[in-house]
């Protein structure tokens, strides 16, 4: 698969999408979970989409529970708490694993792409983000650590 759009995922209400209808937008894709230290990143990525989205910009969430049993609940309830709790909007999509032999298919190509520290491919943990830009060619990872403050400008480099 040469870039993200070869992409298949099930979003969050069960429905396939397939990720060439996000062809041409920049794209911040990210591990969430809704108890995890870094669950009030949603607001910050929820933030950063309702400013750039206008401008062909998206926040990809999903939800995995591989870390700490953070996201336990189902997708209608991660849904609603994300909703609730964050005024979620951007596209939410089915709990998935990130690493070992049941990581989804998009998350193998988003490691292989672009490895962690000392070329490691895992995931460290939620909240982990890879920017995509408008080819589908993963640009940056970034640690469960880089706030979606931090990396604003990175984002607004690509659009």
């Amino acid at each position: 698969m040469a870039n993200l759009y070869d992409f298949t995922v099930t979003d969050i209400h069960g429905a396939q999408k397939p990720l060439k209808d996000f062809e041409g937008q920049v794209l911040l894709v990210v591990n969430v979970a809704s108890q995890c230290g870094f669950t009030p990143q949603y607001e910050g990525l929820q933030s950063l989409y309702a400013r750039l989205r206008g401008r062909g910009f998206a926040v990809l969430g999903f939800p995995c529970n591989q870390f700490g049993s953070q996201e336990p609940g189902s997708e209608a309830e991660i849904e609603t708490f994300c909703q609730s709790k964050f005024n979620v909007d951007f596209p939410l999509f089915a709990k998935i694993d990130v690493n070992g032999g049941n990581a989804a298919p998009l998350y193998r190509f988003l490691k292989k792409e672009e490895p962690g520290i000392l070329g490691t491919e895992a995931i460290k943990w939620n909240f982990t983000k890879f920017l995509i830009d408008r080819n589908g060619q993963v640009v940056k990872r970034f640690a469960p650590t880089a706030t979606p403050a931090d990396i604003g400008a990175d984002i607004e480099r690509l659009l």
